[in-house]
Formats: C-alpha cells, structure tokens, sequence
C-alpha cells in the first residue's frame, strides 16, 4: 500500500467573510474540515500545498490531513470535498475536506482514459466517450486513479458498457442502467451528396 500523500493546517478561531478575507492575503485559504458525525472544524491552510495536492489528486483519492493545534498534531483520512476558486485570479478562496473512515466504503467519481485504437475508427468509424467518469463504490484506500478502458476490439456500431467494464479488485460501478461508457459511431459521408449535385 502506498504512502498516503499530507497535507498540513491549523484551525482557525474567526469566522465570517471579514476574517476569511483577512486570513487570504496572507496566502493562506480558509477552510472546513467535516467528518461523519456532523462535526466541523474551521480550518485555515497554506495555498501553495494545497494547489499541489488538489492537482495530483483531485477529488477522489484520500489523504492525509495533519492538524496542528495546541502543540499537538492530529491526523485525518479526507478527501477534498470542494475546492472554490477567484473567478479572476484563478487561486482557491475555500476548501472543503470530508473525513472519511478507512474500513467504509465510499461513493466516488472516477475519471475514465481511454487506451488503444479501435478497429472500428479503421474502417472509417468515429469514437465517441458517453462518460468521462465513472461512479464507483469501495474502500478509500482502493479508489484507483483512472479507470482505464481498452477500446481495441471496438467496431463500428459497438458500445461498451458500464457493466463490461473491468474494474480493480474491490471496486463496483454503481448504476440503475448499463449505460454506454465508450462508443464507435459509423460517420456520414457527404460523398453520394456531392456526386449527386454534380449531376
């Protein structure tokens, strides 16, 4: 098992937009910390730290929260629940981390890549990604960081669904419908058309 990844913060004891804006220019962004019992923590973190780590990870791989209080250090498994970012400058104003319990299973988005050539675009069809993220159910330490789909055998006509899509051990998609996640449609032709207006 891979190291979890950290990130550092103190709590913060104000609260409001006042606060919140004063704590900003000082390149630091505010921020709350919930867990599953409802509880939060205000929090307030550095900004450069934070973009790294949001980057890397995004919003569905755990990590380390380490809270720095009173001289004591505390640390929380989380995903990043919401990042806000300044229309303008880009630069994130407010982060949300969940707390999550390691032996649960937890409902997260996973982004969908796409490898190899299909048959199907050979022959003259064109691939069409249906979803660029998969819903999917397991521990947070198994949540993989791409779902990657071979489309190699695809032909023209062919979908492949969310149910035919293989998965790492202790990963389940979560659907109602098996909907289609990737595709090769046949592509119109304007050939006849042409030939025909020539005539």
């Amino acid at each position: 098992m891979a190291e979890l990844m950290t990130l550092t913060v103190r709590p913060r004891a104000e609260k409001g937009k006042g606060p919140c804006r004063r704590i900003r220019t000082s390149s630091l962004v505010p921020g709350i910390y919930y867990n599953k019992q409802g509880q939060n923590l205000p929090v307030q973190v550095e900004m450069l730290p934070l973009t790294k780590l949001y980057s890397k990870l995004g919003a569905s791989r755990v990590f380390n929260l380490q809270v720095e209080q009173d001289g004591k250090v505390e640390t929380l498994p989380v995903l990043f629940k919401n990042v806000q970012y300044d229309p303008i400058k880009s630069s994130p104003i407010h982060v949300d981390f969940y707390g999550v319990d390691l032996d649960r299973d937890i409902k997260v988005e996973v982004r969908v890549v796409v490898e190899g050539k299909a048959k199907g675009i050979i022959l003259g069809g064109q691939l069409e990604i249906f979803r660029n993220s998969l819903e999917v159910v397991c521990k947070p330490l198994d949540v993989p960081q791409k779902i990657v789909i071979d489309v190699t055998d695809l032909d023209i006509g062919v979908n492949l669904h969310v149910a035919d899509v293989k998965l790492p051990e202790g990963v389940r998609a979560v659907y109602d419908d098996n909907y289609a996640v990737v595709g090769v449609v046949a592509v119109e032709s304007d050939e006849p058309k042409a030939e025909a207006e020539s005539k």
